[in-house]
């Protein structure tokens, strides 16, 4: 028997400032679906999604969601006022005495649910309407760019529970990495248009560019079509002028159609300049040690960088990656130990706090009030990489319309202002880059060209980064900091390093353990130990999962052990004790998982 769908979205027809976003858009979620939801930076992605979750009121169609299905939205922005904490915030849609489930995610996600509201972090509070989401469980849920502001650890273990997770979902993110572990159908919106595809993002690419092509194919044949009909029409139509009009007015249906074909946007044109050729020894650290009061950021490090290299810094949230980045760079100075940096350096700067954007500002004051763009006695111009251009032409390479160019930086999207910055830190020449955080909201197109620029770079990259994907195809080095001070040189990318570091033994090690996930492979024979390629994969997370569903019993277990609890709540009782067989059946079945392929490994 066909279940009825989650969510159907009929004619939706949308306009912003006079654009067409969506015209006689149709779409339909059903129950187990997991969808990604892809786009460039621009195209409609948060808007679409803001619909599905009615918050945005289209001109015409209609949403219709059936009676008892809860549609969750997991918002960039979450307005936070009225609040004292962030816990109060992530609990306060749960029915009261429910706020451990708060609690359940708030570990895996890395967020403290007693933080003030007032001065939590924007990451914080992503995080916390993350953990709202998930606490809630509703039937089906709707994240738009979840893995923004969370380190790997978290990401993997947001990954691992939307793995198992019979809750359908539709997924904005950047991480390609995330997106092919995850998804099994893909949505893609593309000049207005949204096209679906029933399987996962891995393959993505391979699909979009067939439908290019085919379009391209169409288009060729049609201007073909309308060279010959034009040619016949200035040769031929004099003499049979009355009886082939209707022929002429094919011709004019020809070019209204080419019309109406809209051409796809360009990509951003990236492109890097190498300064002068620093000296081959770009940094030397030596015993470099810092700590702020009892935190200690990094003892006894030391570290070569060479001209070329390619060195990702990775870690947990709050670990110090920024801070040893700008220790290397000599903008923080060690507690003790040295760093020598090298001849001839240029440095350019890509920061994770966008601080370097004037938000009230416009795009065109951004740039021309840069002292290293501004071309003396003209303010329609900036310099590019030692050549006077104009501002509007340089912001079109960065795929940002005329419009756009005197509108204040507040009003762009985080991946427009993350492609603001690249345009001016690409103006520059330089030899050493810097970028902390760069993968953050851009589109995987903008990456894939991030990747192409900087492979070609003559310069050193130093990177911070919670792209396991992006870290794989840039890095030739991975320091790992893994707190405490210890910090951790590993040759190659996010995967090398995975298969490099110490096999962990308490349970936040074990969550870090799953590898890089790998484009999907088909079933493999038995290997040597006994068990297929999924069923070792499977062997290595069972401990994570099991780790997991323990401490929620424990959970559910101080919950319930209040003696009033039965008289005064029965409905908290029951489903907390719901919650409490379930967690224990699935314990039960996962140990008995465990020791089967243990046994046959």
């Amino acid at each position: 028997m066909a279940r009825a769908p989650l969510l159907q979205l009929s004619g939706i027809s949308l306009t912003f400032g006079g654009n067409p976003v969506f015209e006689g858009l149709d779409l339909v979620v059903q129950p187990g679906d997991r969808v990604a939801l892809v786009g460039r930076n621009g195209s409609g992605k948060s808007t679409l999604m803001k619909v599905m979750a009615g918050l945005v009121e289209p001109d015409q169609g209609s949403r219709i969601v059936p009676p008892g299905i809860v549609v969750g939205y997991m918002e960039q922005d979450p307005d936070l006022s009225g609040f004292a904490t962030l816990g109060d915030y992530a609990a306060s849609a749960l029915p009261e005495g429910e706020a451990y489930r708060v609690e359940m995610v708030a570990e895996g996600l890395k967020f403290r649910p007693e933080t003030p509201v007032a001065t939590a972090s924007g990451g914080e509070r992503r995080r916390a309407a993350l953990a709202k989401l998930l606490a809630e469980g509703p039937e089906l849920m709707l994240l738009d760019e979840p893995t923004n502001h969370l380190d790997i650890q978290a990401i993997e273990w947001l990954e691992a529970q939307l793995t198992e997770t019979r809750t359908a979902f539709v997924l904005i993110s950047h991480d390609r990495a995330f997106l092919k572990a995850l998804t099994k159908a893909t949505l893609w919106i593309d000049r207005g248009e949204v096209r679906r595809r029933e399987a996962g993002f891995d393959g993505f690419e391979e699909w979009r560019e067939t439908v290019w092509a085919e379009e391209d194919e169409a288009r060729h044949k049609l201007e073909r079509k309308i060279k010959a009909e034009a040619k016949w029409a200035v040769e031929g139509i004099s003499a049979r002028r009355k009886r082939n009009m209707g022929r002429v007015r094919a011709l004019a249906a020809l070019r209204d159609e080419r019309a109406s074909m809209i051409r796809r946007q360009g990509t951003a044109a990236l492109e890097l300049e190498g300064g002068q050729t620093s000296g081959k020894r770009v940094i030397e650290a030596k015993g470099l040690e810092k700590r702020f009061g009892d935190k200690v950021i990094v003892k006894g490090l030391d570290l070569r960088v060479l001209r070329g290299d390619r060195v990702a810094f990775v870690g947990p949230n709050g670990v110090g990656k920024t801070t040893l980045l700008k220790m290397l760079v000599s903008e923080v100075a060690p507690d003790a130990g040295s760093v020598t940096l090298g001849t001839n350096l240029e440095i350019a700067v890509f920061d994770q706090t966008r601080a370097q954007l004037n938000g009230e500002a416009s795009l065109w004051e951004n740039l021309t009030g840069d002292p290293m763009m501004r071309v003396s006695g003209n303010s329609d111009q900036v310099m590019v990489r030692g050549n006077p251009r104009h501002v509007v032409a340089y912001l079109k390479d960065f795929l940002f319309d005329e419009a756009q160019a005197r509108a204040p930086v507040k009003s762009l999207s985080g991946g427009e202002k993350a492609r603001l910055l690249l345009a001016k830190l690409m103006a520059k020449p330089s030899n050493l880059l810097i970028l902390d955080e760069p993968t953050n909201d851009l589109d995987v197109e903008t990456l894939d060209l991030l990747q192409d620029v900087l492979g070609d770079y003559d310069g050193t990259v130093l990177l911070v980064s919670h792209d396991r994907d992006f870290i794989d195809r840039v890095a030739t080095a991975t320091v790992a900091l893994e707190g405490g001070g210890k910090a951790t040189v590993y040759p190659g990318g996010w995967s090398d390093y995975a298969a490099q570091r110490p096999m962990p033994v308490d349970a936040a090690a074990r969550a870090m353990r799953a590898e890089a996930p790998k484009p999907e492979v088909k079933p493999q024979p038995v290997k040597a130990d006994g068990l297929t390629f999924t069923e070792r994969k499977r062997l290595d997370a069972l401990p994570a999962v099991i780790e997991r569903l323990e401490a929620e019993i424990a959970k559910l277990g101080e919950f319930l052990s209040d003696p009033d609890l039965f008289t005064k709540e029965p409905a908290k009782f029951r489903k907390a004790s719901e919650a409490m067989a379930e967690r224990q059946q699935a314990l039960a079945a996962a140990e008995e998982e465990w020791l089967v392929l243990a046994e046959r490994a």
